[in-house]
Order: C-alpha cells, then sequence, then structure tokens
C-alpha cells in the first residue's frame, strides 16, 4: 500500500450519545453528561462544592441560618443556629435557654422560686435550689447571679441556667432570693425576690447534763433543732453502755446501780437526720435521795409508882422526851426504834429515828425526858427533865410531893411543862403536853402522870396529851399509846401497881 498523507481534523462530531457509565448521576444523555461527572449528589441537599485542588466534595454552608416569623423558627434547632426574625426585625440564637436576641442586654429573670434541701445537711449548712425563668424579652444571658438575704458567705452565687444551688445557710433561718442576669452586652436589673423560705438542717450537736438519783439520773439536753422538731433523742450510759430514747428534755434514765459513777452522751434526730454525739456529760453517783422532812421523835413515858403498903404517896410518872425538827436533809437508810412506856415504878425507853433520839420518861423521883414527880414521904426528891441535855430541851421537871400532915404526892413532867407538886390532902397533876401539826392537825403529845391518891387526899390528874391519873382505889391510869404520856400514881396501902407509861411515836413527815 502507498504511502498517504493523514490529515487531522480539528474536532469531533459525535452523531449518537457517547455512553458513560462513570459519574455522579450516571446520566448518558448528551445535555446532563456534565451532571454524570460531579460526585454522588444523593443525600447532600442544601451542599456546596468545595476543593482542595484535587478531589471536589460537597460540604454543607459553614454558615447557615434561616429567616421568617417567630412561628417559622426551626422545630429542632441546635444551640448556635441563627435566625433572622423578620417579624421582630433582628438576629436570634438558640442557646440553652432559648432564642434570644444577638448584642442585646439580657432581660430580668421571672419566676424567682426556693426549694428547701435539708437532709443530711451539718447544722448551719443549709442548702436550697433556686429556680427561676430567664427572660427572652432581651438578650442571651452567658450566666445568672443570685443573691441570698439576709447575707451569706459568699455572698452571691453563679450559675449558667436555672435552677442554681445555694450552700452554707444558717439553720432555721428564713431566706430570700434575687437574681440578675448578665452577658457580655450588660446586665439585667434585679428580680423581684423570691418568697422567703425556712433553711432547715439537722440538729446541732447537743450539750447534756446530769443529776443522780435512786438507780436512777435525770438527764438534761439542750441544742438547736436544726429547723426542724426533734424526734428523738438517743442517750448512752457509761458504763454499761446502755442506750434509751425518748423525744423529750428533760429524761429520766433509768436501771442504773447505787455508787457507781456515770457519764452520759447524747445524739438528737430530726427529719434531715440525726447529729454528732456530745461530748460526755459531768459524772454523777445514783444514791438515795435526800428529802427534806419534818420530824416528831419522843420516847415512852415513865410508869406511875406503885402502892407498897405504907404511908408514901404515889407520884405520877414523867412524860417520855419530845423532841421536833424542821428543815432536816436526810439521805440514806435508816432504822427507827420506838421506846416503850415504863411498867409501875419504871422508867420508859428511849426512841431513835433517823439520827435522832429522845429519852425515857422517869418514874417517882427519876429523871428522864421529863422526871417523875416527887413522893411524899421519905423525902421530896423529884425527877429532873432533859436528861439527853438536849436544846431546846426535851422535857420538864416532876413535881415536888408535900410532906406534911396531909401528904400528897407530885405530879410527873409533862413535855409542855412541869408536873404539879403535892399539897396538903391532895396529888399534883400531870404537866401538859406539847403540840405538833406534824400529821397535818394539830395533835398534844407527851403529857405526864397524876399523882396517886392518899388517906389524907386527893388523886392528880394526867397532863393534855394523854397523861394518865392518879387513882383513889387501886392501879393509877395507864398514858395513851404512841403518845410517850405518863403514868398515873396508884393509891397509897394497897399495893396496886402505877398505870404504864404510853409508848413513844416516830412520825416522819
Amino acid at each position: 500500500m502507498a504511502n498517504k498523507d493523514f490529515k487531522v481534523k480539528n474536532g469531533l462530531d459525535i452523531q449518537t450519545p457517547l455512553p458513560v457509565s462513570m459519574g455522579g448521576t450516571g446520566q448518558t444523555s448528551t445535555t446532563n453528561t456534565l451532571n454524570s461527572l460531579l460526585p454522588a449528589q444523593t443525600g447532600n441537599a442544601n451542599k456546596v462544592l468545595q476543593t482542595d485542588g484535587t478531589n471536589t466534595t460537597w460540604v454543607a454552608q459553614s454558615v447557615a441560618y434561616q429567616r421568617g416569623n417567630t412561628a417559622s423558627r426551626p422545630g429542632s434547632p441546635a444551640i448556635g443556629d441563627l435566625f433572622y426574625n423578620t417579624e421582630l426585625n433582628y438576629f436570634e440564637s438558640y442557646t440553652a435557654n432559648g432564642w434570644f436576641p444577638i448584642a442585646a442586654a439580657p432581660g430580668i429573670p421571672t419566676g424567682v422560686t426556693a426549694t428547701n434541701q435539708g437532709s443530711g445537711r451539718a447544722f448551719n449548712n443549709g442548702q436550697m435550689s433556686v429556680a427561676f425563668t430567664p427572660n427572652s424579652s432581651g438578650g442571651a444571658a452567658s450566666s445568672f447571679i443570685l443573691t441570698p438575704s439576709p447575707s451569706t458567705s459568699p455572698s452571691t452565687f453563679t450559675g449558667s441556667s436555672s435552677p442554681i444551688t445555694v450552700t452554707g445557710l444558717s439553720s432555721n433561718t428564713t431566706y430570700t432570693y434575687t437574681v440578675v442576669s448578665t452577658s457580655p452586652y450588660g446586665t439585667s436589673s434585679a428580680s423581684s425576690a423570691s418568697a422567703g423560705v425556712l433553711a432547715t438542717t439537722i440538729p446541732q450537736t447537743p450539750s447534756v447534763s446530769a443529776t443522780g438519783g435512786d438507780t436512777q439520773a435525770t438527764i438534761t439536753i439542750t441544742g438547736a433543732n436544726g429547723g426542724s422538731a426533734i424526734t428523738q433523742y438517743s442517750i448512752t450510759s457509761n458504763p454499761a453502755t446502755t442506750t434509751q430514747t425518748t423525744s423529750s428534755s428533760p429524761y429520766t434514765f433509768t436501771g442504773l446501780t447505787n455508787g457507781t459513777s456515770y457519764t452520759f452522751t447524747a445524739t438528737a434526730t430530726n427529719a434531715n437526720g440525726t447529729s454528732a454525739a456530745s461530748a460526755a456529760s459531768n459524772s454523777v453517783i445514783p444514791a438515795l435521795p435526800a428529802i427534806t422532812a419534818e420530824l416528831l421523835v419522843i420516847a415512852g413515858g415513865g410508869g406511875g409508882y406503885n402502892g407498897n403498903n405504907n404511908d408514901t404517896t404515889m407520884a405520877g410518872g414523867g412524860a417520855g422526851g419530845y423532841r421536833f425538827f424542821t428543815g432536816l436533809s436526810l439521805i440514806g437508810s435508816y432504822t427507827v426504834t420506838v421506846g416503850a412506856g415504863g411498867g409501875g415504878s419504871g422508867n420508859g425507853t428511849s426512841s431513835t429515828g433517823f439520827g435522832y433520839s429522845s429519852t425515857g420518861g422517869g418514874t417517882q423521883g427519876n429523871n428522864g425526858g421529863s422526871g417523875g414527880g416527887g413522893p411524899s414521904a421519905p423525902g421530896t426528891s423529884r425527877g429532873l427533865g432533859n436528861a439527853g441535855g438536849y436544846s431546846p430541851s426535851e422535857g420538864n421537871n416532876g413535881g415536888t410531893g408535900y410532906n406534911g400532915g396531909q401528904r400528897g404526892a407530885g405530879g410527873g413532867g409533862g413535855a409542855g411543862a412541869v408536873g404539879s407538886n403535892g399539897s396538903a390532902g391532895s396529888s399534883g397533876n400531870g404537866g401538859n403536853g406539847s403540840a405538833s401539826s406534824i400529821t397535818g392537825t394539830s395533835v398534844t403529845r407527851a403529857g405526864g402522870g397524876g399523882g396517886g391518891d392518899s388517906n389524907f387526899g386527893g388523886p392528880g390528874t394526867g397532863g393534855t396529851g394523854g397523861g394518865g391519873s392518879g387513882t383513889e382505889g387501886g392501879a393509877g391510869t395507864a398514858g395513851t399509846a404512841n403518845t410517850g404520856s405518863g403514868g398515873g400514881g396508884a393509891r397509897v396501902f394497897t399495893g396496886a401497881s402505877g398505870g404504864g407509861g404510853g409508848s413513844g411515836v416516830v412520825i416522819l413527815a
């Protein structure tokens, strides 16, 4: 084949479509060939092309915003989205608190409401949650500043949104709160104050004091309740580590051993929780309690003298010793002995009780609490009172016998007066007793016995307060039991017995 010149024509005219299987859409028509050369467009609506010099890709616009009236705002915006509000004629930015104008001072917060959060909070470290509503009529706030009243430390609390937590509040104190909004474009005025809310916490650590009693102690607990009523105190003894509970103070802690030293600690509980345990109380030693009392101690009265078949007249017996005390402070255990009255011609026996004693009454011529009366023969001796030597005196002397032509015996002494002397033809009366209202009514006790009868005169009468009288026909009259009174003398020449003295008595009130 001979060589021929080869000519190239500029451009190619292709009369039929050129198949294109690559590209963004896969379209092969002549008018859409360009689209087939783009990156895939599915899922990339509203994006723009971007090239790095080698590759071309679809990307989102770096700044995108929509426009419209307030009702046209996006339904599911993201923080940072922009929107031009054609109704209000300014740009808005979406924040965690909603849509707010851009570059405007923030609005005044509204609806400030505080809620106490006392559970488990230590005393004087109360806490509240303060909620409020940001005001969309101004710009978006970058933070909110809350101020409590009365003042706290710190004096303000800051947060980026509602609510804001406030701590360090004083227990049992009512607080109100105001809030301001702040941003780079300014600070709002303060909101209206919230309603006052009481800050409550657990109770203050209590203080404990104790007073001992008989197998028990009285526990007094003091300390602030943290603003919420105390529902329980738990009290622990040491030693024994016994715990008892109560809802009030003071409290009687029972079951202790007398003579053992104890201290006590306590915790206080309210609706928010339980305080720390107190320091130990003062130490106490339970024991029988001291009592303030009145005391009456009367010994047994002396007996009247017996008849002896001679011409000696028979004197009356003296009353038992009479002792009365007021304002005594008594503690511990005591033995009480009540004296018996003397028989004919016998002294009464002493009474003892609560550390005090009285002396038995004397018989004829004998000394005692009160003395026995003197006989008329062979001498005129008489018994003396206050044999115990007490001050004030426990009793009085007996009366003197008369040793003249018509003999008469002396009366026994009483607690309140001496016995009467014998005289010609008659024996002396017993001395009167003393009165006391220790039992609630006035009662006279411890009268002396009257002298006995002789051939020459009549017998003496007993003193007031139970004294026995002498007799004309035989044995003397006995003193009244439980009064310590003296017995009356017997009649001479009969060999009869004198009246027995009345038994004593011990009364504590």
